[in-house]
């Protein structure tokens, strides 16, 4: 033994409670419900903000925080398949390896620090923080470990390294470097046509935050009320757009609250226009919405319709769709019906109406900029699933026009098995019905293609990605 005497020994850190920040586990809350519930943020978050506003002390929350939260949960479902690479660039393991709630805090982590300005010893230091909370200090540890892997170097360095040449593979690495699933840059690729710069710009765009478009239901309220609001500009193409700038709140508006205007998408408000505006033989009296829900273009079509003293019909299958079609058609001036009802197995007569509309259930590839985690999860399986429907949706609304009437086909996605393949073969089935150029009845709009139906996009118009067919029927 030595004679020599021992040093004493250093006393231990004192363990130190985490200190919870409210914002980011609030955001780490909303993306758990995404993947947990198969949840859509737009619906989550909202109310969770809510709450946080609600509350009193330190954990109350003021329009700054609400706005990084909202940033954090957007921004890390949008680029979650670039972090995911990253990610796995700076593990040991395969992700699918890694629990979803690590990896929903790693995520959070990586997006503070490669797109956001926050700095990287702070964005390291919250993530360490709020997996102390949510995750335990054991996991912490591997949190802080792989953030500093990632905090090494900024996002073009990272694409450069974890993204494939594109000259390689080029959907691949788009797929990559844009944060979309590869079949879906596949099938945006092949309905938009083009090189690389048209479908490098249309993922950009599903990538960026969009504007809230308000709608001003013709009768109830008008534009210029709506522009009296703060941060609030004229729409692009719409008579009745408006949009809400950056900060701008919807609920704030008394109109909206009221029912006289709402949110709606500018390519929302363009189908119910175009069909609206097209040109009929004979009267017009009754029109048809068959796939109401939740009620957006029911109401402003009821608005329009009350102004020609025209009756619309707003059908919607899911008896809980319906019951938002009727809050949304709620003090509409002109005569109007909600009911629950099946539009592949009408409870109307054939041949009643004069205008009619089917904007069917689809994979909502177009609305990638509000619904992002919708990329991650459709599957190429899901259109098979809802082939028959929308070909059946569409036979009923022909069969339910008149003579002489329109039919408005429409669909939330630009997949060409959602749109032209399914007008093309209805059509084949109807010798009797007929496509016409619906690119007049958008006046204004550009780059609207060679027709007869359009295709709207986001990086083109600033609008989700509407498909829109017109057909009359002519026997």
């Amino acid at each position: 033994m030595s004679d020599q005497p021992r040093r004493p020994r250093k006393p231990g850190k004192p363990y130190r409670r985490p200190q919870k920040d409210p914002v980011r586990v609030l955001a780490f809350e909303a993306l758990r419900a995404v993947d947990e519930r198969d949840a859509y943020a737009n619906l989550v978050l909202p109310p969770l903000l809510r709450k946080a506003r609600e509350k009193e002390g330190p954990e109350k929350f003021d329009a700054r925080d609400a706005a990084l939260a909202t940033e954090l949960v957007y921004g890390t479902l949008r680029r979650q398949g670039t972090y995911d690479a990253i990610i796995a660039d700076c593990v040991d393991r395969p992700l699918r390896e890694v629990d979803p709630p690590v990896l929903d805090v790693l995520s959070l982590g990586v997006h503070q620090l490669l797109g956001t300005r926050i700095p990287s010893h702070a964005a390291v230091s919250a993530s360490v923080e709020l997996a102390r909370v949510v995750l335990g200090d054991g996991r912490a540890k591997f949190v802080n470990a792989v953030l500093r892997k990632v905090a090494r170097d900024d996002l073009d360095g990272w694409l450069e390294r974890v993204a494939p040449p594109y000259d390689e593979d080029p959907e691949d690495h788009l797929a990559v470097v844009h944060s979309h699933p590869r079949w879906v840059v596949s099938a945006l690729w092949d309905s938009l046509g083009g090189g690389r710069a048209g479908i490098e710009d249309l993922l950009a765009a599903d990538n960026e935050r969009p504007e809230v478009t308000l709608v001003a239901r013709p009768g109830r309220a008008t534009t210029d009320e709506l522009l009296g609001e703060e941060a609030a500009v004229p729409g692009r193409w719409s008579p009745y757009a408006v949009r809400l700038s950056e900060g701008g709140e919807p609920g704030a508006v008394e109109a909206v609250r009221e029912g006289r205007a709402g949110v709606q998408d500018e390519g929302s408000q363009l189908v119910a226009l175009a069909l609206a505006h097209a040109p009929l033989d004979g009267p017009d009296r009754r029109w048809l919405d068959g796939c109401a829900g939740p009620g957006g273009k029911a109401a402003l079509l009821g608005a329009l319709a009350a102004e020609r003293g025209a009756f619309l019909l707003a059908s919607e299958k899911q008896p809980h769709r319906a019951g938002l079609v009727a809050r949304a058609l709620e003090g509409n001036p002109g005569p109007y019906q909600v009911i629950a009802a099946d539009g592949t197995r009408p409870s109307w007569r054939p041949a009643s109406f004069d205008r009619v509309l089917v904007d069917v259930p689809c994979t909502g590839l177009g609305a990638l900029r509000r619904r992002p985690e919708a990329r991650w999860r459709r599957r190429p399986e899901d259109l098979e699933g809802f082939a028959p429907l929308q070909r059946g949706l569409l036979r009923g609304a022909l069969e339910a026009v008149r003579v002489g009437g329109v039919v408005a086909y429409a669909t939330c996605s630009p997949h060409l098995a959602e749109t032209r393949a399914v007008v093309e073969d209805v059509l084949k089935q109807h010798p009797g019905a007929e496509l016409f150029d619906a690119r007049p009845l958008l006046p204004g709009v550009p780059a609207l293609g060679e027709g007869p139906d359009v295709q709207l996009w986001p990086h083109l118009h600033g609008t989700d990605a509407m498909y829109l067919a017109l057909v009359r029927r002519t026997s």
